[in-house]
């Protein structure tokens, strides 16, 4: 029976006022309806200001490089979307088999390619160290292709899906950057230093899988 009529008191209201139940005068009504449409609408640009910055607007600015496939703009850091380049402290070995900086070398052929010119940058997501990860090019040129294209980073195709595969095979038929020698994978290099390898060790291929 109660659940009767609860169905029966449900059937009582009002459709033609959704935000009153009890109906009073058409003043009082107003009055209400007004109130509450007010509320609503306050709430709602509360909610709207204080959402996450999800869908943020372009950076646009001079960059400062941080490493082969990280920026900074506006003091906002940024990882360049689905490309992975070696580390400031990797290592990888050139045409003479002699190891170079590979990670030093890919951050500043990128500062000097962007030559202080602007830098847009597109956010599409933010990484687990809290940087902003986005897309970024300078005179129309997406600068995360342009390093895999010159051997400097490698399509990262878990995050890219194979967006740059065809830039990083023309950079190994080219032999240009890293393709002139021998490398290992920055996410394998990684993964070595965090096992307790150190730098050098981590950079010879025999030792980057813990």
């Amino acid at each position: 029976m109660a659940s009767a009529n609860r169905r029966k008191n449900c059937s009582d209201w009002s459709l033609s006022d959704p935000f009153s139940v009890v109906r009073g005068t058409d003043n009082e009504d107003r009055r209400s309806g007004n109130m509450i449409r007010a509320t609503i609408a306050a709430f709602a640009a509360l909610i709207f200001v204080s959402m996450p910055n999800a869908f943020a607007d372009d950076l646009v600015g001079q960059a400062s490089i941080i490493d082969g496939d990280t920026l900074q703009v506006h003091g906002t850091r940024i990882r360049l979307w689905g490309i992975d380049a070696p580390e400031s402290s990797q290592l990888c070995r050139g045409p003479d088999s002699n190891l170079y900086r590979c990670g030093a070398k890919a951050a500043n052929d990128l500062d000097s390619f962007i030559a202080r010119r602007p830098v847009n940058c597109t956010p599409v997501a933010e990484d687990q160290y809290g940087r902003t990860v986005a897309t970024c090019s300078v005179g129309g040129a997406d600068l995360g292709e342009w390093l895999v294209r010159n051997g400097l980073a490698l399509d990262w195709p878990q995050y890219s899906k194979g967006r740059y595969a065809a830039a990083e095979r023309d950079a190994d038929r080219s032999g240009r950057g890293m393709w002139t020698g021998s490398y290992v994978e920055p996410w394998l290099f990684r993964a070595c230093i965090r096992a307790g390898g150190t730098p050098t060790n981590c950079s010879d291929d025999a030792n980057s899988h813990p």
